[in-house]
């Protein structure tokens, strides 16, 4: 192996060149841990937001529908005269009547409990 002299051993000074590269090598190491801190803490900050809030999904999650506890929800769907229903579907706050009327093709006919009226009336036809 080599032996180093003491002499080398020591800080010598850079020659002006040098120093200045030096100088630029030390300012972008920090910029670059600066900018790598602030994308650290923009990562942290999107996990915690995340975290902490509440979404639409928790919300579709509950009924859609709400039922007093003193008294039940009273309302009336005016299907047409003659309808015959066949089918009854329930999602949500709304009801799905399948039938149809005398002489006529199938209907589905939607009608929301929450608003307390029919919001489809459709009509089915098979090809």
């Amino acid at each position: 192996m080599t032996a180093i002299e003491p002499e080398e051993q020591e800080d010598k000074p850079l020659d002006p060149a040098m120093e200045n590269v030096r100088r630029k090598m030390v300012r972008l190491q920090l910029v670059s841990a600066g900018v790598m801190l602030m994308m650290l803490m923009a990562v942290l900050g999107a996990i915690v937001y995340k975290l902490t809030r509440t979404d639409g999904r928790a919300e579709a999650a509950q009924p859609a529908l709400s039922v007093p506890g003193d008294a039940p929800v009273s309302a009336i769907a005016a299907l047409p005269a003659g309808f015959s229903v066949s089918n009854v579907a329930l999602s949500g706050s709304q009801l799905v009547f399948y039938g149809s009327l005398p002489g006529a093709e199938p209907r589905a006919i939607v009608f929301d409990i929450r608003a307390g009226r029919i919001v489809a009336d459709v009509t089915v036809r098979t090809n």
